[in-house]
């Protein structure tokens, strides 16, 4: 009879195995994810749960291990549109002439 008393090795015998690479697979996208939204001088927070799911039944115990993680959501930078009267979106204030409404015709010019 084998009893098994390491945590460690019941996470490495669930789910023949597989489960502990998922565990390290998910660990390692949730610290990357963590090291980018961070940056070189930044703090970012985030987490991995191991839960399991003990069932006991006729003396016999089945373990159901769920894999949970927070990773840190991405965030956009703000963008400054104006309203028009009609409801639309502009990139220019509607109350202002636009100053610089493309190269002009310089020919005609007399320079002296």
């Amino acid at each position: 009879m084998k009893i098994v008393r390491e945590p460690q090795v019941l996470l490495g015998m669930l789910e023949g195995g597989e489960f502990v690479g998922k565990l390290q697979h998910e660990l390692s996208d949730t610290l990357r994810a963590l090291a980018e939204s961070a940056g070189p001088k930044g703090k970012a927070s985030g987490h991995v749960t191991v839960k399991m799911a003990l069932k006991v039944e006729a003396g016999m115990v089945t373990i159901t291990p769920e894999l949970t993680s927070k990773k840190p959501k991405e965030e956009f930078g703000p963008s400054t549109f104006w309203v028009t009267e009609d409801g639309e979106l502009s990139t220019q204030h509607p109350r202002q002439t636009d100053m610089f409404s493309g190269p002009r015709d310089a020919s005609d010019r007399e320079f002296g």
